[in-house]
Formats: structure tokens, sequence, C-alpha cells
């Protein structure tokens, strides 16, 4: 069976790497492995998506699908007064994440979880690039379900390309939020926040 990263437990042999990133003047360096997503560097989705929102957080944030921890670890360094936790259901994800996170010295908490199972409310934003490789059915559960851990006045931000879907699942998303606006669009990609 092909191992892909959103598996909670890949049994694909490790291969570290260490990377670093550089956003918004803030450096971080990063290990990332086999069995997770865009182990090769920060993916240009994500990037636009921490450009995006990170002007827009404070208090409670959740980095939903959190991978090697790249889009948690860069709000930290970005938002110092906000507290983050990142998620994911990839156990080896969640483990880099926790390292990397104390590697660039923030405070992040770090837990595995099968969506909002493990996670309780509540949080003044939820930020997410959605395993899209998973599936129309989980990416939207992931979606919709952000909704009952969020604050009142809390948002949900979301990156998604337009050839993966974002015009269907921005529709999807106008019956589920009372408000979801389109932030930024870049070579496909669509920054989306809903509350």
């Amino acid at each position: 069976m092909t191992q892909h990263y959103f598996t909670s437990n890949p049994q694909s042999a490790h291969d570290e790497r260490a990377i670093q990133v550089e956003l918004a003047g803030v450096r971080a360096d990063f290990c990332t492995d086999a069995g997770v997503f865009s182990r090769d560097g920060l993916d240009f989705g994500s990037r636009l998506l921490i450009e995006t929102v990170h002007p827009l957080l404070h208090g409670r944030v959740l980095d939903m699908g959190c991978g090697w921890g790249a889009i948690g670890v860069l709000l930290a360094r970005l938002c110092p007064d906000a507290q983050i936790t990142m998620a994911d259901i990839n156990e080896r994800a969640v483990a880099l994440a926790a390292r990397n996170a104390r590697q660039n010295g923030v405070s992040a908490e770090t837990l595995v979880s099968d969506g909002y199972e493990n996670i309780a409310p509540s949080f003044d934003a939820i930020v997410t690039n959605p395993p899209i490789r998973a599936g129309k059915q989980t990416v939207y559960r992931i979606l919709d379900e952000a909704k009952t851990r969020l604050a009142p006045g809390g948002r949900l931000f979301l990156v998604i390309r337009k050839e993966q879907g974002a015009p269907s699942a921005q529709t999807h998303l106008q019956g589920v939020y009372s408000r979801v606006e389109l932030l930024a669009r870049k070579k496909g990609y669509w920054i989306l926040a809903c509350e």
C-alpha cells in the first residue's frame, strides 16, 4: 500500500533533511523527513498563506495539518503574542513539528489528532493547508469542523489551488460559514478567510 503524508504512522524509511526558510524577515531552520508533506522545503501555498495571514493573527492559533511545523513555527516567530497549537494525523510529522519548535526557540503545543478529535475549543484562528490528496470528503470535513473549534469572532484561514478545487471549496464554505472572503490570489493559489 502506498504511504501518503496523511497516513497516521508512515512506514517509509527515514530520510531526514535540514532546510532553512526565510520569510517576512524571519529565518528558521527545520528538519524534515520522508513520509511528510513537502519535505524538500516550504511550498508556495504555505508561504503565501503565512505571508497573508500573519498580520491578522492573535490569541490562540491552531495550525491544522501542521506537517513538519513550517506554518506553526513561522507564525510563532512572526506573531510572538499568539499561542500556537500544531496538530496532524501523521505521528512522524507531529514529532518533527515539536522538534522544529524547540530548535527555533518557540513555544507551541503539538498533538496527534485525526481531524479535531483530540482538539478542545476554542481558537481565535485556525490556519490550514489542507491535505488535498486525501480527497474532497476529508478536506471538507477539516474545513467544516473547524467552525466547532473557533471562538466567537474566530476565523478559519486556508490555502487551496484553483485547479484543485478552490472555486467549489469557496462555494461549499459559503454554505457553512456566515462570511467567506478571498484575501489573496497568486499563481493559482487562493487564500480564503471564513467566519
